[in-house]
């Protein structure tokens, strides 16, 4: 499944009644809650999932948003009807980044029929799409008795860094930073307790993934983007940000592009930033 649906295909597949279950991951940092949103319009059927609950262990020395309990995350999918063998689509407010976490996320979870809404829930409404108010009800159990959610969570099939690895990795291949420029120079930091960047890594903010109209940018494009950091097929790439969110965007940009494939994909380091400063470790600032 190409990790990318445009919102009039993800329209025929509901169309057609087809085993896509639809994820609803608007989120912003700082809040307001996202389910705010979604109680008022969201896409007919599509189940909200908090990222900071269901999504991520509690913040800690782990980071901000640390991957979850696979016995969570799996208790999670199966509450929202997600069956093995069928499709899960995400989609968020903004420029993708939260939704592809869900994408980095399935697929490390081991489950590959999942996708990205191209342009997210805007997208949808400016495709003319039907929205709606009503909260789907949960996944009733089938005739047999068994849920109708039924996915099983296999973790470990996307590589993930620890901070040893992530530093290796910036001195060693292509480290890329998805955090806007004046967080990465340390000018600014309004979340973790300190400011710069790790050492080696290159700045690559998520917002470039996407053009004016809150689309995915065309392969080439993108490839090109990625060819102006030095990031080829024959190096070595991961991706990091304030606490892995925004990075998982970049490592599927990177696929998107053709850089690298679901067989091969780039590494996230999953603390990220969060992680990093919690460790004190050697920062660097400017760019």
């Amino acid at each position: 499944m190409h990790p990318l649906i445009t919102p009039e295909a993800l329209a025929d597949a509901l169309s057609a009644r087809s085993a896509t279950v639809v994820l609803d991951v608007r989120w912003r940092l700082g809040g307001p809650p996202g389910r705010q949103d979604y109680e008022v319009s969201h896409v007919p059927g599509a189940v909200y999932v908090d990222l900071d609950t269901e999504l991520s262990a509690p913040p800690g020395a782990g980071g901000r948003h640390p991957l979850p309990d696979p016995e969570r995350l799996q208790a999670v999918l199966r509450a929202a009807g997600v069956r093995e063998g069928g499709r899960v689509v995400a989609y968020d407010a903004g420029d993708g980044s939260v939704a592809a976490r869900v994408w980095w996320l399935l697929r490390w979870a081991g489950f590959d029929e999942v996708a990205v809404l191209d342009g997210g829930f805007a997208a949808w409404e400016a495709a003319g799409l039907p929205v709606t108010a009503d909260v789907p009800a949960a996944p009733a159990d089938d005739a047999a008795g068994e849920s109708v959610g039924n996915v099983v969570v296999r973790p470990g099939r996307m590589p993930v860094l620890d901070a040893d690895e992530a530093a290796a990795l910036a001195r060693e291949g292509v480290l890329l930073d998805a955090r806007a420029a004046p967080r990465y120079r340390g000018e600014t930091e309004p979340v973790d307790p300190k400011a710069g960047h790790i050492p080696g890594a290159l700045n690559a903010p998520s917002t470039g993934h996407v053009g004016a109209d809150g689309r995915w940018l065309p392969a080439e494009e993108l490839a090109a983007r990625f060819a102006g950091l030095g990031v080829s097929g024959e190096v070595a790439v991961g991706a990091y940000c304030g606490s892995g969110v925004t990075a998982s965007s970049v490592v599927l940009a990177l696929e998107v592009a053709g850089i690298t494939s679901a067989e091969k994909p780039a590494a996230l380091y999953a603390g990220s930033w969060s992680n990093w400063c919690a460790l004190d470790r050697e920062v660097a600032t400017g760019g």
